[in-house]
């Protein structure tokens, strides 16, 4: 090969290279975006199965502001955490120096958790993933045990039926007031983000913010 085709050659590969080399940099924003638009909708599909899993809902997603998936349909409730709970009552009613005594001891169950009626949503971004849920709350107390501690009638002033039936009804309403009091709905927060993080490994850390239901939900 002669040196002036050589240096033809030469020339020819630089310019080719060059010209690769601007093409890979001037459409590598492109590139790079379709990419990461593929890794934020991979991860959208993620946390969506991962909701499915956990809460048996879909969440409203968004990518960069844009919705991705709509919510379902509302579940309902989602109980994370219970907790046993006991209550004593006493009545004392005491007419013309005769006295009547009653008192009784309810040992409950306290279940905390979600209400999924209200919104759910995702918001994925290259920075964060934020996920705004309802606050935690008592959903329900169930009566496990009644124990009868103290049933005293007096000469003439005995206990009724409907003494025992007042009595009782106010038990679940102590059951649900002394739960409401505890740490049980800040518990159902906690386990829930330990749920959410032990199901999803994201690069970008991952957000909860609990609302209530008069906050702004944007």
């Amino acid at each position: 090969m002669s040196w002036p085709t050589a240096s033809t050659l030469i020339a020819f590969i630089i310019v080719a290279a060059a010209v690769l080399i601007f093409l890979r940099i001037e459409t590598w924003p492109m590139r790079t975006e379709q990419q990461s638009r593929a890794e934020l909708e991979r991860l959208g599909k993620d946390l969506r199965t991962a909701f499915v899993d956990v809460a048996h809902l879909q969440p409203r997603i968004t990518i960069n502001n844009r919705v991705y998936i709509e919510q379902s349909a509302p579940v309902g409730e989602l109980a994370v955490v219970s907790r046993k709970i006991d209550v004593e009552h006493e009545f004392l009613h005491t007419w013309i120096g005769s006295s009547k005594r009653v008192k009784f001891r309810g040992t409950f169950t306290a279940k905390a958790g979600f209400d999924l009626q209200q919104h759910v949503t995702i918001d994925i971004r290259p920075t964060q993933i934020l996920i705004q849920l309802p606050r935690a709350r008592i959903l329900g107390v169930e009566q496990d045990q009644m124990d009868v501690l103290v049933f005293e009638n007096g000469l003439w002033n005995h206990i009724s039926g409907a003494d025992v039936q007042s009595e009782l009804s106010i038990l679940p309403q102590l059951a649900r007031q002394k739960a409401a009091e505890s740490d049980l709905p800040q518990e159902a927060e906690r386990l829930l983000q330990q749920q959410l993080d032990g199901r999803i490994h994201a690069a970008q850390p991952l957000r909860l913010v609990f609302k209530n239901e008069s906050d702004d939900w944007k």
